[in-house]
C-alpha cells in the first residue's frame, strides 16, 4: 500500500524534483496556498519556504511569516491529525550564517541574518512541543541544494563558464558543501519508510566539498568549454562588489561572500541513522548533472 503525503510548497525546486521521483510510489495531496490546512495524510512534508534573497531587498517580517508562522500552523496541523511522520526543511542557516570549521548539529545556533533566524525560531517552536508516541518528526538543515532547474550561484557560473567569462575571484581560498537533490530524495524516502529512525535534527550534504574555483573547472569538464580564471587582487574585488551593492548588479557583497566563504557541513549523524558509509550520489556526479541540466 503506498503512503500518502501531503506537501507544503510542491511548486518549488526541491517540491518539483521530490514529486517528479517519488510520484510513482507515493499518493501525493499538494498544500495549496491561502487554503485551510487540512492534514489527513500520513506523512507531512513542509517544503514551502523563503529563500535568502540575494538582492536583500525583502522586509524581514516576510521571512517570519513563512519561515516561522507557517511552519508552526503546519506542525500545529499536523500534531492535531493522525499523521504518523513530518518532516520541515530547514536550512544550516538556523546553526550559523558563518562556519568556523565543520558545522555540528549539536553546535549551538547563532544565526545573524533574519533567514536563518526565521529558520531557527521554526525549529525551536517544533521541539518546545511533547511529540506524541506514533508519531516522528525531522528537521533537515541542507546544505546548498543544486539539481536541474537550480538558479542559484551555479547558474551564474555556468553561464560566466559558456561566455568565456574569466572566473575573477580565484585569489578567494574557500571549500564548501553541497547537496545534489537525488541526496536529499533518497534520505526523505529513508526517513519515511524506517519506523526506527530517530527524531530529530540532522545535517544533510553531499560527502565532497569543492572550492568555487573547482567548481568553474568542474563546469567547463561538465560542459565542453574552456575555464578561464583570474586572480585579482582580493582587496579591488570587494571595492566592486561594494559598487554592484549600489548598482543593484550580479556581484554584490553578498554574492561575493557566498562565492568566496567557506562553509562545511558535516553529514556523519545523518549517514549513521542512515545506515550507509556513503551519501548514493557523488558530490562529482550531482553537479556534472546539475551543470549538464543548464544545456538543455
Amino acid at each position: 500500500m503506498k503512503n500518502d503525503l501531503f506537501i507544503t510548497g510542491c511548486s518549488g525546486f526541491v517540491g518539483k524534483n521530490l514529486i517528479e521521483v517519488l510520484k510513482d510510489d507515493y499518493n501525493i495531496n499538494c498544500f495549496q496556498r491561502n487554503s485551510e490546512i487540512k492534514i489527513k495524510k500520513e506523512v507531512v512534508i513542509h517544503l514551502a519556504g523563503k529563500a535568502h534573497d540575494m538582492k536583500n531587498t525583502s522586509v524581514a517580517s516576510e521571512y517570519y511569516q513563512v519561515n516561522t508562522d507557517l511552519t508552526i500552523k503546519v506542525f500545529d496541523a499536523f500534531l492535531a491529525s493522525n499523521s504518523k511522520v513530518f518532516i520541515t526543511l530547514s536550512s544550516v542557516k538556523a546553526l550559523s550564517d558563518n562556519a568556523d570549521g565543520v558545522l555540528l548539529e549539536n553546535q549551538k545556533p547563532n544565526p545573524i541574518t533574519h533567514y536563518g533566524k526565521s529558520k531557527l525560531l521554526a525549529e525551536q517552536y517544533i521541539f518546545s512541543k511533547e511529540i506524541p508516541d506514533g508519531k516522528r518528526v525531522y528537521v533537515l538543515r541542507p546544505a546548498m541544494i543544486h539539481g536541474p532547474g537550480n538558479k542559484g550561484n551555479l547558474n551564474l557560473l555556468y553561464r560566466l563558464v559558456k561566455l568565456g567569462v574569466p572566473y575573477p575571484l580565484a585569489a578567494f581560498k574557500n571549500e564548501r558543501s553541497f547537496l545534489s537533490i537525488a541526496n536529499l530524495i533518497f534520505a526523505v524516502d529513508k526517513i519515511i519508510n524506517d519506523k526506527s529512525f530517530p527524531t530529530g535534527v540532522y545535517h544533510i550534504a553531499d560527502d565532497e566539498t569543492f572550492s568555487t574555483r573547482d567548481l568553474v573547472e568542474l563546469i567547463g569538464e561538465a560542459s565542453g568549454k574552456v575555464a578561464r580564471t583570474w586572480f585579482i587582487p582580493r582587496r579591488l574585488i570587494k571595492g566592486l562588489a561594494k559598487v554592484g551593492d549600489i548598482m543593484h548588479l550580479p556581484l554584490n557583497s553578498h554574492r561575493l561572500q557566498k562565492l568566496t566563504e567557506s562553509y562545511l557541513v558535516s553529514n556523519e549523524k545523518l549517514k549513521k541513522a542512515l545506515g550507509v558509509k556513503h551519501m548514493p550520489v557523488s558530490g562529482k556526479e550531482g553537479l556534472s548533472r546539475t551543470i549538464k541540466s543548464f544545456t538543455r
